[in-house]
């Protein structure tokens, strides 16, 4: 999909996918390319990836017909113009807690390259664009899609308000750091976790905006990932290549290793990979 495919898709409820990519191997877009994506997940929040080798992997993705939409490290409207500059289609956005943040990225996603006084006052102020103007950002933006996770407490005692900003696109609940905030680290399947889930999706869809759960480890999530999809929620990122690997050569060697007759691994069941954010 191009960018403005899978904004309309998420606004229509039309079920999208996509999976978390964090390797820069010039051999990996071809072989994800086989996978039928809609988007890539590309994630620079946990994963160290210098900028040429983010718009390298956006310009590859995108040339494949897979929207590279890019997770920047916090809600800064420079780093999401850095990011779609380097080629991205659109940008998720970590640690929003209210609705002033989302405005904030509207006018780095949806006005660029509106800046400074002008932008701030369209942004806040109500202040009306000349329409030559405004039809000018229109096109030029069509195809950039804007993502919010929601991860804590805070961004669900907001979530009306941030659903409620005219340029979001879609909603991303982070599964890890939202059951943290929620008091019931890492029980994706305790009642307070369920509910919570259950209510972002439901008030996405009443906004008409994509709603969707990283569920980054199939292993432990495919039962909740496929019970999300029936409530609604149509931004289906599943898994990621790291933990995919990860989950694929554990079984395959623990296989191996029973043949053999050797001992399972000692390996510490508290190590997070940096994807399970």
């Amino acid at each position: 999909m191009d960018g403005s495919t899978l904004i309309a898709a998420l606004r229509a409820g039309h079920p999208v996918i996509g999976t978390l990519v964090v390797s820069p191997s010039p051999h990996w877009p071809a072989a994800v390319a086989t996978l039928g994506l809609d988007f890539v997940f590309i994630d620079t929040e946990h994963i160290a990836l210098s900028r040429s080798e983010l718009a390298w992997m956006c310009r590859t993705y995108g040339a494949m017909g897979m929207a590279p939409i890019v997770r920047i490290p916090s809600p800064d409207p420079y780093q999401a113009t850095m990011a779609l500059d380097g080629g991205a289609r659109g940008v998720i956005v970590p640690y929003v807690e209210q609705a002033d943040d989302v405005r904030r990225l509207v006018g780095a996603v949806k006005l660029r390259p509106l800046k400074g006084r002008v932008l701030q006052d369209a942004l806040f102020a109500g202040a009306a664009l000349p329409d030559d103007l405004r039809a000018y950002l229109d096109a030029a933006n069509a195809g950039n899609v804007l993502i919010a996770n929601v991860e804590s407490r805070p961004a669900l005692d907001a979530l009306d308000d941030i659903l409620a900003v005219e340029g979001l696109d879609a909603v991303l609940v982070g599964p890890h750091d939202l059951s943290c905030s929620l008091g019931v680290p890492e029980a994706y399947d305790h009642p307070s976790f369920l509910a919570a889930v259950d209510d972002i999706i439901a008030r996405a869809r009443q906004r008409s905006k994509g709603v969707g759960v990283h569920a980054f480890d199939p292993a432990t999530m495919a039962d909740l990932e496929l019970a999300w999809i029936r409530r609604g929620a149509n931004l289906i990122v599943h898994g990621a290549d790291l933990t995919s690997f990860v989950a694929a050569m554990r079984a395959r060697l623990a296989l191996i290793r029973d043949a053999a007759g050797l001992p399972a691994p000692q390996t510490d069941p508290g190590t997070t990979l940096a994807t399970e954010q």
